[in-house]
């Protein structure tokens, strides 16, 4: 298993963090999780298409999480050569209603020669291709979802939340946690800062932590972070 960090950054513009975003590839499989800003972009700059996903996963529909999956979409018709090969989209709970609002606005992104599945996940695993993806429900929107994707090793990916005894279950012994904090110090509503997600690991135990989502507060930080914490940088690459 590898994850690409696309994004580490918020709704916030900035120039040296992209919205939230990570690409896990499991052999020749490709997941894609949250579709921000200009992710279709960083793709290109490291080396992919749309065509090399196999699945998005869409942690809630905030604008900075969803605001290229049209444009995703729209690729997959009109590239240099049209997509044939089956894509599945999951989401949280009001997926279904969402995409169609969606298609509606831009029609052009239903699909015109490849099959689309769009699916929400629920409390029961969804399997394929000897992977296992389990979601459960966040503190933030109605909709939010953390992620944990086990095949052989296992990652899992908060989205957006504050303290949530649900994601301590999703990723107790998990190998990596990939989780918003999006400030070190600052309470913010449906947010994670330092003290907030301490209390979720010191639940789940997980073997590594890296802090995503980060807004500009962490600019500023002059604490020091330790084992398991590492902070997250656009480009980074982590293999298990």
């Amino acid at each position: 298993m590898n994850i690409k960090i696309l994004g580490t950054g918020t709704s916030i513009p900035s120039l040296k963090r992209l919205s939230s975003s990570y690409l896990v590839t499991i052999g020749d499989y490709r997941i894609l999780i949250d579709a921000g800003p200009s992710v279709v972009r960083r793709l290109l700059e490291f080396g992919y298409t749309v065509e090399d996903i196999d699945l998005i996963i869409i942690t809630h529909f905030h604008v900075d999480h969803t605001a290229d999956l049209s444009t995703f979409l729209f690729a997959c018709n009109y590239g240099i050569k049209p997509r044939q090969k089956p894509l599945t989209i999951i989401g949280g709970p009001g997926f279904r209603r969402f995409f169609k609002g969606l298609s509606k606005i831009y029609p052009w992104i239903m699909p015109n020669y490849y099959e689309l599945c769009i699916k929400v996940m629920s409390m029961h695993p969804f399997e394929l291709n000897d992977i296992t993806i389990t979601a459960r429900s966040v503190n933030h929107n109605r909709e939010s979802i953390a992620v944990r994707i086990d095949a052989g090793k296992s990652v899992v990916f908060s989205g957006d939340t504050s303290y949530s005894k649900r994601l301590i279950e999703l990723a107790k012994g998990v190998d990596l946690m990939i989780t918003e904090c999006s400030f070190p110090e600052r309470k913010v509503k449906g947010h994670l800062n330092l003290a907030n997600l301490a209390r979720i690991i010191e639940g789940a135990r997980p073997k590594r932590v890296i802090l995503s989502h980060l807004y500009p507060d962490w600019d500023d930080f002059k604490g020091v972070l330790h084992e398991p914490y590492l902070l997250a940088e656009d480009g980074m690459e982590i293999g298990l």
